[in-house]
């Protein structure tokens, strides 16, 4: 068994309180049982997380920062007949202008339903094909576009924008320029959709940009049998909602943590990869031997410093 757990450390001035204040017992136990294997990444303004980075990994995907193909592997699950043709995912987002600044907010917060994303999504569509892209819809909150462009175009992930200046992320590169000027008369479009005028009644936001990412041609995926990725972290660090975060923490230590420490204890082959903003740290099993039974014993890895060195 691999466990995965993306979210697992947070930066935040404000989460880092309840980082610290999490008991995590099952965790306690597991890591003395390990030894630091591989690490990925650099900071936390690489374009692509580190739980992104350890999963295309593990997938035997290869690909610069920001250039790993997850467009397209979304599409391919959700029906689209991608080819060989480069891919992007453009998700319908909530640009909020504040004094300084211009963030994305959280996706799932625009709660946009099939029917208003259907309509949005065929409002813009003649602009993208009016330029030669071919766009396809997935789900509410995933649209795939397919053009020359974006091979081997980097993008930042999602997740690195939301709550952020965009300043720091939107895409600098040559090839982006059509994205951009896209994006220009996509808003222009968005903002005379009636279906923003009604959210707008309800005192919903309005859908009023996109975000493109995970840009790329189909890459052949390795088999990952044994291999768990844990989401639950992710929506309440996004969200910013830092005792949901917690909460999520103990019953992740509680449940799959608890049930790899059992596991490696039964004599199981297992490894351990927690993922924070700037690095992901790969754990595996060490020996059981008797100086490892006794470095359990005495002495052991602190599961905060470690989600803190994340």
């Amino acid at each position: 068994m691999h466990l995965l757990i993306p979210y697992a450390s947070t930066l935040s001035d404000a989460g880092l309180p309840a980082q610290r204040g999490l008991a995590l017992p099952h965790l306690q136990r597991l890591l003395p049982r390990m030894v630091p294997a591989e690490r990925l990444g650099t900071d936390e303004y690489s374009l692509s997380t580190p739980a992104e980075q350890a999963h295309a990994q593990l997938l035997g995907w290869h690909g610069a920062d920001g250039c790993l193909p997850w467009a397209a592997q979304a599409a391919a699950a959700d029906g689209v007949p991608v080819g060989d043709a480069p891919w992007g995912l453009l998700t319908p987002v909530h640009w909020h202008v504040g004094a300084e600044h211009v963030s994305v907010g959280y996706p799932e917060q625009l709660r946009l339903s099939a029917t208003e994303s259907h309509a949005l999504f065929e409002a813009v569509r003649p602009l993208f094909e009016g330029e030669g892209w071919q766009l396809s819809w997935g789900s509410p909150l995933r649209w795939y576009a397919s053009h020359a462009s974006l091979d081997g175009l980097p993008t930042a992930s999602l997740e690195r924008v939301i709550g952020r200046n965009l300043d720091l992320w939107m895409p600098d590169h040559p090839q982006a320029k059509a994205v951009r000027r896209l994006q220009n008369e996509v808003q222009m479009m968005l903002y005379q959709q009636p279906e923003n005028d009604h959210r707008a009644e309800m005192s919903m936001m309005p859908v009023n940009s996109f975000w493109l990412s995970g840009c790329g041609r189909r890459q052949p995926a390795a088999a990952t049998a044994g291999l768990v990725i844990d989401p639950r972290l992710r929506a309440p660090l996004l969200g910013e909602n830092w005792g949901d975060w917690a909460e999520a923490w103990r019953a992740l230590d509680a449940g799959p943590v608890r049930e790899l420490l059992e596991r490696h204890d039964a004599g199981e082959a297992v490894s351990l990869t927690l993922c924070g903003e700037r690095f992901a740290q790969r754990l595996q099993a060490q020996s059981q031997g008797f100086l490892a039974r006794l470095a359990r014993r005495f002495g052991g890895s602190s599961p905060l410093a470690l989600l803190e060195a994340l």
